[in-house]
């Protein structure tokens, strides 16, 4: 049982983008409503992003680099709250938090594909010539 449990949550850390198209149609199927769905997909699915980009920058570059994402992460909040409080005047935590969050996921998704793409032409390049 634990294995399976395993191998699932490995593949959704491997391919985040399957993470997201099976929590849009779970939450298309239970609310018929495509964008409440689409944003539902992706708030759940950033942490999938988040957690492959780590793995792949583990693949690629052979370290670790998980405090430099925490640390990105904090400065883009604190980025967020900074410019709520300007434009509003006061901080709405709940919505510099969807802000945030749903920026995280923008970040991370275009980390994830600038990662997979590299890593592919690298590893190709690499095999094919050296």
């Amino acid at each position: 049982m634990n294995s399976i449990l395993s191998s699932i949550i490995t593949i959704f850390f491997t391919l985040p983008f399957l993470g997201l198209i099976i929590i849009y149609f779970l939450y298309k199927m239970i609310t018929n409503d495509s964008r409440k769905s689409f944003h539902k997909a992706l708030d759940y699915s950033t942490v999938l992003f988040i957690i492959a980009v780590h793995f792949l920058l583990i693949t690629i570059i052979g370290k670790s680099f998980f405090w430099l994402i925490l640390l990105l992460m904090i400065l883009i909040a604190m980025v967020f709250v900074v410019v709520h409080w300007k434009v509003k005047g006061e901080i709405i935590l709940f919505k510099v938090f969807k802000g945030f969050w749903r920026c995280n996921f923008l970040f991370f998704f275009l980390a994830y594909i600038s990662l997979t793409v590299y890593g592919l032409l690298h590893r190709a390049i690499t095999f094919s010539f050296f």
